[in-house]
């Protein structure tokens, strides 16, 4: 089963056996699911690429980013839970970041609490694989650094709800009686990456600061896709993820 796959044992591949030795150039890492940011971000900013992450399907380069003298790794990440994590992994042994600054969309499960506000996810449910080969099995992992990350919103004044998430790769299985129960266990929204990303982090000892917005609503009568677009591309994100960044660095 897959909940019995959480295993100590010797790892026979290791992210040597691809790129060599293990690299140090940053210890903080910003990762951006949306196209769109990523090339803003190049197109603003100076940088410089440091790594490329290559499989059989693409190749994607990996940067350094100044933003006022702030300077960390910078990549677009793959969706999914496994995808996502195993990059984070890579991350690490390509430019030595141990700090991983994720920040994404998510459909609301509770529109009218997350309406308007960025979430700051404490538990993500494990409805995934990748967790259970990095952590006991367990329905929820602990997302770490959530006093941080409310402080750090707080203090900036942005609008912001914290609460539990749900995480799943079947995108097109989030069915109603999931989403019931979901919202039942106090799930503010349904994501595709965070428990696996925190177990990997957990594992290895990286710590992982996260925050989401709301696009898509899940629980409607008739789904449509209103407000994803936005949620995903919206620069705002990044701009925040770069004050983490700099609060994280002493900058």
């Amino acid at each position: 089963m897959i909940t019995d796959s959480f295993d100590l044992s010797e790892a026979i591949v290791s992210p040597e056996s691809f790129f060599g030795e293990r690299k140090d150039i940053c210890k903080t890492a910003i990762a951006t699911f949306s196209r769109e940011i990523f090339a803003a971000v190049l197109a603003k900013y100076p940088h410089e690429q440091i790594a490329e992450m290559r499989s059989v399907n693409k190749i994607r380069p990996v940067y350094l980013v100044d933003v006022n003298g702030v300077r960390f790794g910078f990549y677009l990440t793959e969706m999914g839970s496994s995808q996502a994590a195993t990059d984070v992994i890579e991350i690490n042994w390509l430019t030595g970041a141990e700090k991983i600054i994720l920040f994404g969309s998510c459909g609301a499960l509770d529109p009218e609490k997350t309406s308007g506000r960025y979430i700051i996810p404490t538990e993500a449910y494990r409805d995934e694989g990748m967790s259970y080969h990095y952590a006991p099995p367990a329905d929820y992992i602990a997302i770490k650094n959530v006093d941080f990350m409310e402080g750090f919103f707080e203090e900036c004044g942005y609008p912001y709800i914290k609460g539990r998430v749900w995480t799943t790769d079947a995108l097109y299985r989030e069915t109603r009686e999931n989403v019931r129960k979901r919202k039942e266990e106090g799930c503010l929204a349904v994501e595709m990456e965070l428990a696996g990303v925190q177990a990997v982090c957990d594992f290895h000892g990286f710590e992982l600061y996260d925050f989401l917005v709301a696009g898509d609503v899940v629980d409607q009568p008739d789904y449509t896709p209103d407000g994803l677009s936005e949620a995903n591309h919206s620069f705002d994100k990044f701009d925040i993820a770069v004050k983490i960044a700099g609060r994280i660095e002493g900058v």
